[in-house]
């Protein structure tokens, strides 16, 4: 039908042809067949014109309003996919989502007023797909392959105790940290500082960064935490960092989301938005655009 309506426009094969991107001959073929089906004849063709027949003319007056909604139709839809509308689920650790997502989605929300966001913190295994989100923060090893990943930057981790801690119980070696008295995560977690791994059996087990930080401010025990969170306690004396100033470990941060495919404009702003403001944060080791800290 809408290919009717083109030849009837044009006033001939070769023009509609060559205007839809497709041959004279498929053109001529679909609307025989559509002739065929209807019973009737609404083009009559010779070698040197073309001629709408009556019940043509009537035809294509429905065809043309067809072709113009339809028109109408993807304009519409591609101007929706050119700028953020609808929900965008979004899960992050808690930790990076309290600190750097707000800004974000501040900003997101207030530029697109067709946009709205539902935001998942927890520290916990996320199955994207799955749970029927559109953009997640992961940090460690990606483990899922099927997700397209962007990476953020590297967050460094350090051991740290509190200045009342150690002077109570003295600065331990690697060696040493088997037996000291740990902030963990878990009934039994295995630690490496220097080398040296150990089983650690914790006196506090926690399930939130800041509060294991706050802990080791406090002086209940060694903490392994991001620098993210412990940088401030550092510079103000609050905490140590014990085993020699290099990182206990630097952990990868990644968004990912499920596809590049016909990508919505919802997922792409927001990833883009999360990554401008990651790269002078969360720097990748070899430099980044803002000169760094000297705490960690």
């Amino acid at each position: 039908m809408i290919l009717f309506a083109a030849v009837v426009r044009a006033e001939s094969f070769t023009r509609a042809a060559r205007q839809l991107g497709i041959t004279k001959q498929t053109i001529s073929e679909r609307i025989s067949k559509l002739e065929e089906r209807l019973g009737v004849r609404l083009l009559e063709r010779t070698t040197r014109r073309l001629r709408v027949t009556g019940a043509g003319a009537t035809y294509y007056e429905r065809c043309s309003a067809i072709a113009a909604q339809i028109d109408e139709a993807n304009s519409e839809v591609q101007q929706r996919q050119a700028e953020p509308v609808g929900l965008l689920r979004v899960s992050a650790p808690r930790l990076y989502g309290r600190r750097y997502l707000t800004p974000v989605i501040s900003e997101y929300l207030a530029r697109y007023p067709q946009a709205q966001v539902e935001l998942v913190l927890a520290d916990r295994r996320i199955h994207v797909i799955e749970e029927g989100l559109d953009v997640a923060i992961h940090i460690g090893p990606l483990d899922d392959s099927s997700l397209v990943a962007r990476k953020l930057g590297e967050s460094p981790v350090h051991y740290v105790a509190s200045p009342r801690f150690l002077s109570k119980y003295g600065t331990p070696s690697a060696q040493e940290l088997r037996s000291a008295r740990c902030i963990g995560f878990g009934a039994f977690e295995t630690w490496e500082a220097q080398g040296v791994k150990s089983r650690i059996d914790p006196v506090l087990i926690v399930n939130d960064l800041e509060l294991a930080c706050e802990a080791a401010i406090a002086g209940v025990g060694i903490a392994r935490v991001p620098a993210i969170l412990c940088r401030d306690a550092v510079r103000d004396g609050q905490l140590k960092i014990l085993f020699g100033p290099k990182p206990a470990m630097m952990r990868a941060i990644h968004v990912v989301y499920p596809s590049r495919l016909n990508l919505p404009a919802k997922v792409r702003v927001f990833v883009d938005a999360v990554a401008a403001l990651a790269e002078p944060v969360l720097p990748l080791r070899g430099g980044s655009r803002r000169k760094r800290s000297s705490t960690p």
